[in-house]
């Protein structure tokens, strides 16, 4: 597919982008949930300086994105076990 050119407004700031037209929906959607946590981060903490809500909402991201990986991890092993144990209990079935 092609790609278009797209305005994104973060924090105030107008950037620019380059962008496959099948991806401009999820940066959109992204934009809006980064301004949407800066807003939350301004009413709920005195804290105005855009750098630092910016870097806030950064720490927030990147916690939830370990976490999701962690548990993903956590996940693929409980599956590979599982598989394993469905493994020798067929193994164990058809060796009688």
């Amino acid at each position: 597919m092609g790609e278009i050119s797209i305005k994104i407004n973060i924090a105030d700031r107008v950037y620019p982008l380059k962008v496959n037209i099948e991806e401009e929906e999820i940066i959109r959607r992204a934009a809006k949930v980064i301004n949407d946590r800066i807003k939350e981060y301004q009413d709920n903490y005195a804290v105005r300086d855009k750098q630092d809500l910016l870097s806030m909402c950064v720490l927030h991201y990147a916690t939830t994105t370990l976490k999701a990986e962690r548990k993903v991890m956590h996940e693929d092993t409980d599956v590979t076990e599982k598989v394993h144990q469905l493994d020798q209990l067929l193994t164990d079935f058809f060796s009688k």
